[in-house]
């Protein structure tokens, strides 16, 4: 029998005992942050192309990649709980030889700053459209703002962070919906771009795309320890079980928004922007849907946008930070880590290049660090001697190694069109 709420240890917070019947309200959090990541300023891109190029075609590459992303944002939250450590900080215990330890947070923090570099550019496109700001300025807005979303998250602790986090997400969620409801798409379009298939060789590049923009290995990093300080600090007087209970709640919650919020954007391009030219830029996205949608529609995507860009890039800035304490035991204040780290964007904006391109260089870099966050996931959390009677089942197993497989060679797949 499931154990009931009442027989639970009493759960309290400084405003007090926290009820029997909010408690798994209470413990929602952590996955709504990470899943951010699932809504980035690259996966925008992504999607709007695919819509606009090819229509509901790749309907079935967004809902199998949020399948994916579901199973492999609880492998990392339950690490997390179980341990009480984080991906990266198991790594680094794991790693002995200090020269591989090294190449293998070089190569995370890589993938940690791409991350923070298309953000960035996410969110001062987005101020360039809505106030026609510089980019360079709009870089500094947007690195300005992260930098007081982060020192919320150190002064008021991860609960507050959430919050704030999660009131993005709903302005997100409502900048990259509406416009779907105010122009529906065709149902029956939509469920015929179910049946996995392609048409030619630059469609199997977007559905790489999507999922190398889906799975981020900053979100894998970025949840365990989300998970860990939360559950760590706040509910220790509750069971694992209890807490793994409300995880797949958490989990599956975010990525039922962060899927669907992904699906509209596609939908959206698909109904009204087929065939367009321009529209494989944000910027010709934003001036196609003012043309064919009004001035509302486009304002919404581009305050949806901006919020996409301030959210991620503050979730990117504390993957960051926990791959250098986890795998070089290096502990950099986050708004010292985040004014570094905006460097390398606002050099990149002020000189010009097209924003545009460089979000979609930066989705290749990420692309090389999936299997170093995929493979040691799936691996450690198998593993009695780490998660001990939490350890995977064997079908858990099997899944996250067919999601690994798939997901590194359609990652691979990207690269090799990319370059070829």
């Amino acid at each position: 029998m499931p154990q009931k709420l009442d027989d639970e240890p009493t759960l309290t917070t400084r405003r007090g005992v926290i009820p029997p019947q909010h408690r798994i309200l209470w413990l929602l959090g952590p996955a709504l942050v990470a899943g951010v990541a699932y809504l980035d300023p690259g996966n925008v891109a992504s999607n709007m192309t695919a819509g606009a190029q090819y229509g509901y075609l790749l309907v079935w590459v967004v809902v199998a990649g949020n399948v994916m992303a579901w199973l492999i944002q609880y492998l990392s939250a339950k690490l997390g709980i179980v341990t009480g450590k984080s991906l990266p900080q198991l790594l680094g215990s794991g790693i002995r030889n200090r020269h591989a330890r090294r190449a293998y947070w070089l190569q995370a923090e890589l993938v940690a700053m791409a991350t923070d570099l298309a953000e960035i550019i996410g969110g001062a496109v987005a101020l360039n459209l809505l106030f026609n700001l510089p980019l360079i300025w709009g870089g500094v807005i947007t690195g300005t703002v992260s930098m007081v979303m982060l020192a919320v998250q150190t002064r008021r602790g991860p609960r507050v962070f959430e919050r704030v986090i999660i009131g993005l997400l709903a302005i997100i969620a409502i900048g990259f919906s509406a416009g779907v409801f105010i122009s529906p798409p065709d149902a029956g379009s939509v469920l015929g771009g179910m049946v996995p298939r392609f048409e030619g060789t630059n469609s199997v590049l977007l559905a790489a795309s999507i999922l190398g923009a889906t799975i981020m290995p900053h979100a894998i990093y970025a949840h365990s320890a989300l998970a860990r300080d939360r559950f760590e600090v706040r509910a220790s007087g509750l069971t694992t079980k209890r807490l793994l209970t409300a995880t797949r709640w958490d989990v599956s919650i975010a990525m039922v928004i962060a899927g669907s919020v992904n699906l509209c954007i596609l939908l959206l391009a698909a109904a009204n922007l087929q065939g367009v030219e321009g529209t494989d830029s944000l910027e010709g996205a934003y001036a196609a849907l003012e043309d064919s949608m009004g001035m509302v529609v486009a304002t919404l995507f581009a305050v949806g946008l901006l919020a996409s860009g301030l959210a991620s890039t503050s979730v990117g800035a504390y993957a960051g930070a926990e791959i250098m304490h986890g795998l070089l035991h290096i502990r950099v204040p986050l708004l010292a880590r985040r004014l570094v780290t905006l460097i390398p964007a606002l050099l990149i904006l002020g000189s010009g290049f097209d924003p545009t391109q460089a979000l979609v260089l930066s989705q290749v870099v990420l692309s090389f660090g999936i299997p170093f966050a995929l493979v040691p996931l799936v691996w450690l959390t198998a593993k009695a001697g780490v998660l001990g009677e939490y350890r995977n089942r064997w079908m858990t197993t099997a899944a996250g190694v067919t999601a690994s497989v798939l997901l590194i060679a359609l990652n691979v797949t990207l690269l090799v069109l990319l370059f070829g």
